[in-house]
């Protein structure tokens, strides 16, 4: 969620007066950082990866699993233990939206050597360890995407009350402001989103079919008209940011040599999104029900959407100065590179007086309509203490549009004065049950960007397909359901990478397509003819590099993950769990996971987190218990 301002929060009618204000000065300060480094080069290629963790006790006696609500406490003695005390401690801990969540990421951003990558899975067990070793008793650190009771009576740990009554943040049915961050920016962020947008936010899930699933599967709520209405026939109801924002994500972000690099980078690995999204799929329970998706990013989405029932084109245009085609936490609407812009094929609602404003200013207009379609959004929060600033030396009011902007790619100016470079984030990841599957998802996408810059690969398609595959992503076990649009010749300078890559481009194809629809597993393991596979140009790649043996094995281990996964050879977390709770003996084939479903699918993923427990239909054979012991050395076994 970014960095916290300190202060006393607006309410949404005084952040209202001051949006012009945000959106003006948030301008000038993106533009002091442009012109001081647009034309910096050199920077080093750097990265880091970000874990957010869920907070779970364990009631051995009464079979039942709960979110502790104590991530403030924990976060201050992390905090206060690490980089207080050691600006190089290894691990950093941030907030994050919910009160039973903590986010960690390594100390230091890695660097451009291969070992590097040895190095990913270490300390991320040195985070599990950091934080685990200051629980409570029959208490866990888990890596769950989505906790599927979430919602549901008595889901905290201490127990609270939803209060859906006026005053309250979130005005939830389910979901109590306790289970809320503490720091006002989350709260306040919660309540002004349910202000501008008029309503509580509507999140509709549609709920798994089963042999026993009621048709149609219908909830009431007979005390609550907005819910009544809300709720749509066999589908999960929810209302609350909590829904979306108290899900848990894995985040790469990479500082790139260059603002053109960058650039580049963000456009191609946009189309890379909503194929890592379904290998990464993990979160198919919502509110105590099985549902009919793997993938938590609808959810998100509809769970931050604070568009005016005009924006949303729902009323004719009164009050509200656009339509807007979605919620802030979506897909990207617009690519950033020259050789993107003939495939920005989406209609683009941008700021006007912005985009004129910058285009004067020197900006070229592909930069230009992006940041002024960022700032068709308001401001969501603002603290008093920060109205009036120093725009050439501050950029909160930048950030403040900017990082309420929640899109699948983000574009990230340096901060002013510092040495840090342009950097892009990969957000739609899904986090996964142990280090080594999240060390391997990371491990992917940054040896992707190296070869995407190696070997200036080229994956763009129209963005519109970019967007109709997102959709697709999210259905149950897309990964081997469904089909992707994928460009059929990534090497379009025609330098043989691996076989079968770059032969097309000698060849005048004006009436084929460049891209087809393709499964997953052809995209990422290749098939004879179609497509050469991003592991095999990952491998070719690999061989080309100087690797130190204990690396080299490390990164295969990690491939074999995913080329398993896309193949279907091995389970995605989500298919995994829908299959442990189907064979549940308490499970009764009607959507329904109950406390003690709950408590064992949960005690079951620390137990495989952990390593007290083999699970080789998700892991395969390259993942052993030998990986915790904690030794660098069995990092590759």
């Amino acid at each position: 969620m970014g960095l916290l301002s300190q202060g006393s929060p607006l309410s949404w009618e005084e952040t209202k007066r001051h949006a012009d204000h945000v959106r003006r000065h948030g301008i000038l300060q993106f533009l002091h950082i442009y012109h001081a480094v647009k034309d910096r080069h050199k920077d080093v290629l750097k990265w880091g990866d970000e874990v957010e963790y869920m907070l779970v006790s364990f009631d051995h006696e009464k079979k039942k699993a709960q979110l502790v609500l104590s991530g403030e406490e924990l976060l201050e003695t992390l905090q206060e233990k690490g980089e207080r005390t050691n600006p190089n401690h290894p691990t950093l801990w941030r907030p994050e939206y919910g009160s039973y969540m903590i986010e960690g990421t390594p100390g230091q951003p890695y660097g451009g050597t291969m070992s590097e990558f040895n190095t990913v899975e270490d300390n991320m067990r040195k985070r599990r360890k950091e934080a685990t070793s200051l629980l409570g008793e029959n208490q866990a650190l888990c890596t769950i995407t989505s906790f599927p009771r979430l919602g549901c009576p008595g889901f905290t740990l201490p127990e609270f009350q939803p209060s859906p009554v006026e005053g309250g943040a979130s005005k939830s049915l389910f979901f109590p402001d306790e289970a809320i961050n503490k720091h006002p920016r989350f709260s306040t962020l919660t309540r002004n989103i349910r202000h501008r947008r008029g309503e509580k936010v509507v999140i509709n899930v549609p709920i798994f079919k089963d042999k026993n699933t009621p048709v149609p599967f219908i909830e009431t709520f007979p005390e609550d008209e907005e819910a009544a209405k809300a709720s749509k026939p066999d589908h999960i109801y929810m209302d609350a940011m909590g829904f979306g924002m108290g899900n848990c994500c894995l985040q790469v972000t990479f500082q790139a040599c260059s603002i053109s690099e960058a650039r580049y980078l963000y456009d191609q690995l946009a189309t890379i999104c909503p194929i890592v999204m379904a290998l990464s799929a993990a979160s198919p329970f919502y509110r105590g029900y099985v549902s009919d998706i793997d993938c938590r990013w609808g959810v998100i989405s509809a769970s931050v959407d604070d568009r005016t029932r005009e924006e949303r084109g729902l009323e004719p245009l009164k009050n509200s100065h656009y339509r807007i085609s979605k919620s802030r936490y979506d897909s990207i609407d617009s690519y950033l590179s020259e050789c993107g812009e003939k495939y920005n094929d989406i209609d683009l609602t941008k700021d006007k007086e912005i985009y004129e404003q910058l285009l004067q200013e020197g900006l070229d207009h592909l930069l230009a309509q992006h940041v002024a379609h960022l700032f068709i959004r308001d401001p969501l929060t603002l603290f008093e203490e920060k109205i009036h600033l120093d725009d050439a030396n501050e950029s909160d009011h930048f950030e403040n549009i900017q990082s309420t902007n929640w899109q699948t790619m983000r574009f990230k100016p340096p901060p002013p004065n510092s040495d840090i470079g342009w950097r892009v984030e990969f957000r739609p990841m899904e986090v996964q049950l142990t280090d080594f599957e999240n060390s391997a998802y990371v491990v992917f996408v940054v040896l992707l960007t190296r070869v995407i810059l190696s070997y200036k690969l080229d994956f763009l398609i129209p963005l519109s397909k970019v967007d109709e595959n997102m959709k697709v992503a999210q259905k149950r076990d897309a990964v081997l359901q469904e089909l992707f649009y994928f460009r059929k010749d990534i090497c379009k300078g025609g330098n043989a990478v691996v076989d079968g890559c770059g032969k097309a481009a000698g060849r005048a194809e004006p009436a084929a397509e460049e891209y087809a629809l393709m499964s997953i597993d052809t995209i990422i393991n290749g098939k004879e003819g179609v497509f050469p596979g991003l592991i095999p140009v990952l491998n070719s790649y690999l061989e080309s590099m100087e690797v130190d043996v204990d690396t080299r094995c490390s990164i295969l281990n990690y491939l074999r993950l995913i080329k398993k996964r896309a193949s279907g050879e091995l389970m995605t977390v989500a298919k995994w769990m829908r299959e442990f709770i189907a064979k549940h003996p308490d499970y009764k084939q009607d959507s329904v996971i109950t406390d003690q479903m709950n408590y064992s699918l949960l005690l079951k993923c620390d137990q495989i987190a952990n390593g007290s427990c083999e699970c080789p239909e998700l892991l395969g054979p390259a993942f052993r218990k030998a990986r915790h012991s904690g030794s660098k050395s069995d990092s590759s076994t």
